[in-house]
């Protein structure tokens, strides 16, 4: 079994991007089949994990998502440039300066760098006011171009991945600093409670299921039919009004698709509190889950969200292994 640390770094260390999902998925089903339980990759390219329980009754899910943000090829420019369209919703002005990777459908692959269209306050009066929008980045490629007919015969196409840097780091304060912690810290929770579950099984079968669309709203649309209760594990949410700080685990009342299960919040919150567990209970204001998308989906469910917390999402991102550490706990709480 690998320590959390070197397991979170392998998975950050391969691209996902949303709809690019295969490497990561591939390298998870290889990891958790190792631990001893039998999975398998859905059509769609979610990862569906069986844990059988100790008892009938209840059949629970829980989730996490490895698809990440990321972008797409648009255009390519007269000067060797590519405009790009983004895959979910990276908050751009933070992608300028960020090295990337294109990857060709015949897989090739090239590094790059996002940048300006005015990169150089040498050069361009607006270098630093020009907006960082979709009209205004670009990639450069880190290949010698200069025509758009010295990009096509690289194998770049319209329609080609680009995945962005995510510059990972933990620190010795126990810092975890990368971009798309959401949700592959969640993913890494998860495989630490499958951990646990090698000696200790759950109270019912439980399924874990790793999805590769959530960032554009239909990850977790479809989940096994026996499943009655879903629990949702995705990074929780800090700023503005807003109780939850990178050492808790966030347990989310309501989002913009509405409130969840009102009984099953309130026993993750109980459980929580009986297990001394750092916490906050929220409200996100611009959000949305695997839980939203399998409701919308007409599962006939009770669903619930908890994640650790997560300061500048979409951003550059960073929590704690505090919060690792109380996710996982209530995890565990919760299927035990």
């Amino acid at each position: 079994m690998k320590d959390f640390k070197t397991f979170f770094q392998e998975l950050m260390a391969i691209d996902s991007p949303t709809g690019y999902a295969f490497g990561a998925i591939q390298f998870l089903k290889q990891e958790i089949e190792s631990l001893g339980f039998p999975c398998y990759v859905s059509e769609k390219g979610n990862l569906i994990v069986t844990v059988e329980g100790k008892e009938s009754g209840i059949v629970r899910g829980v989730c996490a998502h490895t698809d990440t943000l990321g972008l797409m090829v648009r255009g390519i420019q007269s000067d060797g440039t590519l405009s790009v369209t983004t895959l979910g919703s990276p908050q751009l002005p933070t992608l300028d300066g960020e090295y990337c990777k294109i990857y060709t459908r015949d897989h090739r692959q090239y590094t790059g760098t996002i940048l300006s269209t005015s990169p150089s306050s040498h050069v361009y009066k607006d270098a630093t006011t020009a907006p960082r929008d979709l009209e205004h980045l670009c990639i450069r490629i880190d290949e010698v171009v200069k025509n758009k007919d010295d990009v096509l015969k690289l194998g770049i196409q319209h329609g080609d991945i680009v995945a962005i840097d995510t510059k990972t780091c933990i620190t010795e304060s126990g810092f975890i600093k990368s971009r798309f912690l959401d949700d592959k810290l969640s993913v890494a929770i998860l495989y630490e409670v499958l951990k646990e579950l090698v000696k200790d099984r759950p109270q019912y079968k439980t399924y874990f299921m790793i999805t590769t669309y959530e960032e554009v709203g239909h990850g977790n649309s479809y989940i096994p039919q026996d499943i009655t209760e879903l629990l949702g594990v995705d990074m929780g949410c800090i700023g503005t009004d807003l109780a939850c700080t990178e050492f808790d685990v966030s347990i989310c009342a309501k989002d913009s698709s509405g409130p969840y299960d009102y009984a099953m919040t309130t026993r993750l919150l109980n459980l929580a509190k009986e297990n001394h567990l750092p916490h906050a209970i929220d409200i996100y204001p611009m959000y949305g889950s695997d839980v939203s998308a399998a409701l919308r989906g007409g599962n006939n469910i009770k669903g619930a969200l908890i994640g650790p917390g997560v300061h500048a999402s979409h951003g550059m991102e960073r929590s704690t292994l505090s919060a690792v550490d109380a996710t996982k706990h209530l995890v565990l709480a919760y299927i035990r």
